[in-house]
């Protein structure tokens, strides 16, 4: 069978994520995922595409949502942490994303201050308001916060093996999961099948096979595809190091997996079809088929 190996939460858009054995899977995705976002003095928002330094914050928000910790994995430098009651009541300032207008809530002079100093240059942190109502696109739209597009992104192992096999070839270093970001990881189980199960079995072992399912369960919720994941230059970010390196993977991606509606695709993004409780080893079942877009 297929099955959940990981599940990674990223509580602050373009920060470190967090690797969790169980999670909950709301309708915008994992509780708390993409909740925050740093922003500039002006409300456009940060990523690593500008900023690589973000991957070396590591952000830890309490299961309630109340309190978010910022910590810095730079060992060069000591900025401590900081810890801040998250506000849901102070006034909403506006923010963008991608060149779309949204709202979101200013958390406090003491958290931008650390920001801009470990960024070098002057930051804001915002949170999702409860009434934010954006809606991603896609084959089957659904509700997402802070996310690039789709609240869920899904990427198998197989997909990953193929890649580093490829950069191989071109005498290029294997990279890790972390590169792309995925909220869940899927693997085959060791024995199973052909990865060809129309019902939903093994899939997991064929590179790609993401690319065609469209409606699939894990325990009592349920994902319905939204995309292909286009990746960007974060994929060029080494996340341990917070600084780019080279040109691998999309270099090697571009040979085979460039998309006839331009840029190179990894991975496929969901939307919740129906929220429920995900656990590192649940079965990962694909209900309905379609046909790969590449």
């Amino acid at each position: 069978m297929s099955g959940v190996t990981e599940l990674i939460c990223y509580p602050v858009k373009g920060c470190a994520g967090t690797s969790m054995n169980d999670a909950l899977l709301t309708p915008a995705g994992l509780a708390h995922d993409r909740s925050f976002m740093v922003i500039s003095e002006d409300g456009v928002y940060r990523t690593q595409r500008r900023h690589p330094r973000l991957a070396l914050i590591r952000p830890a928000v309490s299961s309630d949502g109340t309190r978010l910790t910022l910590d810095s994995a730079d060992t060069t430098v000591r900025y401590g942490k900081v810890c801040l009651d998250v506000t849901t009541s102070a006034p909403r300032r506006d923010v963008d994303l991608f060149g779309a207008a949204f709202q979101g809530i200013d958390q406090g002079d003491e958290v931008a201050a650390w920001l801009s100093e470990f960024l070098g240059t002057p930051s804001r942190l915002v949170r999702v308001p409860p009434e934010h109502d954006r809606v991603a696109d896609g084959l089957t739209p659904g509700p997402s916060g802070y996310a690039d597009s789709s609240a869920v992104h899904l990427l198998s192992r197989s997909s990953l093996t193929l890649l580093n096999r490829r950069m191989a070839e071109r005498d290029a270093p294997p990279l890790p999961m972390n590169r792309f970001r995925p909220n869940i990881v899927v693997d085959s189980s060791p024995g199973g099948g052909d990865g060809h199960d129309s019902d939903g079995g093994d899939w997991a072992s064929v590179p790609h096979t993401e690319d065609r399912a469209r409606r699939i369960t894990i325990g009592g919720a349920e994902l319905g595809y939204a995309k292909l994941a286009v990746r960007c230059a974060v994929t060029l970010v080494d996340q341990e190091a917070g600084a780019r390196q080279g040109r691998e993977p999309l270099r090697t991606l571009a040979g085979y997996r460039r998309a006839a509606s331009g840029g190179v695709v990894f991975g496929a993004k969901f939307s919740v079809a129906r929220p429920g409780k995900l656990s590192v080893g649940d079965e990962v079942v694909v209900q309905e088929w379609g046909d790969a877009e590449l």
